[in-house]
């Protein structure tokens, strides 16, 4: 998806659970347990993706971080000037109940945390 992304000449972004096991960002840009990412070429240095891994050096307030995000904690990639992408998530979270369009943000119901398990692959258009 982001190699796609890439060679649309577009900019690609992940949305990451920061509160899963092994997320390492900067604490600081993280809201409601989460933080989007620009994983552009021109936005890191030394971009891996990985089986199990997103691994990078990026500028977060001009201040050089090293970023690690486990493939299970990445929510979302998407292009940053269409807003389209993949939402990844489990049954029930992040799904458009029938007859609700457009509602199927990655918000968890309340009261449940964040999702657990394999990720499930889902289009958005």
């Amino acid at each position: 998806m982001h190699e796609w992304i890439t060679d649309c000449g577009l900019t690609p972004h992940v949305v990451v659970d920061a509160t899963r096991p092994g997320v390492v960002v900067p604490e600081r840009f993280v809201e409601d347990g989460r933080i989007v990412l620009n994983i552009s070429q021109g936005a890191t240095a030394g971009l891996v993706i990985g089986n199990e891994m997103l691994a990078f050096e990026g500028r977060f307030g001009g201040v050089s971080c090293a970023v690690q995000v486990p493939v299970a904690a990445v929510m979302a990639i998407y292009a940053r000037e269409n807003r389209q992408g993949m939402v990844f998530g489990e049954a029930g979270y992040g799904d458009q109940p029938e007859g609700d369009p457009g509602s199927g943000s990655p918000e968890p119901p309340d009261g449940e945390g964040p999702p657990t398990g394999r990720p499930k692959l889902k289009l958005v258009r």
